[in-house]
C-alpha cells in the first residue's frame, strides 16, 4: 500500500491520487465493467455505498474498506463527511475508489463529489455502470424504448430537493417512458400524481432488487399500481416503470411473485 503523506514539512509534497466514482450496478456482481475490476484491484481505499453487494469487497484485496451507506428513511452517512474522507484520503496519495450502486452520475450525488474534489484540486476518473432502469427492463424483457410507442425515456426521482414531487404534467407531455428511482414509499401518492395526466389503463410495471437473487417483477396498469404494488415483499429498493412500451412485456415470461400468482398485466 502507498505510504500516506509526510507530517514533515521538508519532505517532498505528494501529488494527489485520483478518486475513482465507481458505478457498481444494479446488484449482479458479474454486470460490473472491466474498467471498474481493474480499479477495484487497484484500490487502497474503498468507500462502499449500502445498496453495494458486500462481496466487491473481494475485488479490492489491498483495500482499506469504510462503509459510508446512505439508504432512505435509515441512518445515513452525511454526504459532507463522505466528501470530506475523499479529499483527505486522495491528498495522502491514496487510489481511493468511491463505490456507488447503479450508474454514478444517475441519482448519486455525483456532481456535489465532483465538484467539492475538483475544488479541492482532486482528479476525477468516473466509471460508468448499468443503472437500475436498465435492469428492471431486462428482468421484464422489455426495451425501454419503442418505435410503437415512445421515442425515449425521463429518468425522475420522486424526491426532489425542497421536498417536493417533481412536475408529472411536463414529464407525461413528453410521451416517453418513465423510470422513477426511489418512489416505492410514496407510490399511493406518486400514482395518483400520474392518473391526473395520463390514462388508467397505461401500462406500469415494478422491479425490485433488479439483477438480483431476490429480484421481483410485476406488471400492471397506472390505475392498480398502489394496489398491486402492496403485494410486493417490501423493503427491497425498487424501479417504477411507466409508459406504452410496458405494454410489450409478456406476463407468462415474468417471475412469480410472493401472492404465487404470475405477475401479470391487470
Amino acid at each position: 500500500m502507498t505510504t500516506p503523506a509526510s507530517n514533515d514539512p521538508h519532505a517532498p509534497r505528494r501529488m494527489p491520487a485520483d478518486v475513482v466514482l465507481l458505478s457498481a450496478g444494479p446488484g449482479d456482481l458479474e454486470l460490473l465493467t472491466l474498467k471498474a475490476v481493474r480499479a477495484l484491484a487497484a484500490a487502497e481505499v474503498l468507500l462502499l455505498d449500502e445498496l453495494v453487494d458486500p462481496g466487491i469487497v473481494e475485488l479490492a484485496p489491498n483495500a482499506r474498506v469504510v462503509r459510508v451507506g446512505k439508504r432512505g428513511g435509515c441512518r445515513s452517512t452525511p454526504q459532507a463527511f463522505i466528501c470530506r474522507l475523499m479529499r483527505r484520503y486522495a491528498l495522502q496519495g491514496l487510489r481511493v475508489v468511491r463505490v456507488k450502486g447503479g450508474d454514478a452520475l444517475l441519482f448519486g450525488r455525483a456532481g456535489e463529489e465532483i465538484a467539492f474534489l475538483r475544488a479541492a484540486g482532486v482528479p476525477v476518473t468516473i466509471i460508468n455502470g448499468v443503472s437500475a432502469a436498465f435492469a428492471a427492463a431486462a428482468a421484464l424483457g422489455v426495451s425501454l424504448t419503442h418505435r410503437e410507442h415512445c421515442h425515449g425515456i425521463s429518468f425522475v426521482t420522486a424526491h426532489t430537493a425542497d421536498h417536493g414531487e417533481p412536475d408529472w404534467a411536463a414529464l407525461c407531455a413528453t410521451g416517453t417512458t418513465l423510470a422513477i428511482y426511489m418512489g416505492m414509499r410514496r407510490i399511493g401518492s406518486l400514482a395518483q400524481s400520474l392518473l391526473r395526466h395520463l390514462p388508467a389503463h397505461t401500462p406500469a410495471a415494478v422491479v425490485l432488487a433488479a439483477s438480483q437473487p431476490g429480484e421481483q417483477c410485476l406488471l400492471t396498469t397506472l390505475q392498480a399500481l398502489a394496489r398491486d404494488a402492496a403485494e410486493l415483499a417490501g423493503g427491497s429498493p425498487g424501479v417504477i416503470l411507466v409508459g406504452g412500451a410496458l405494454g410489450e412485456a409478456i406476463p407468462a415470461a415474468l417471475p412469480v411473485h410472493p401472492t404465487g400468482n404470475a405477475a401479470c398485466l391487470a
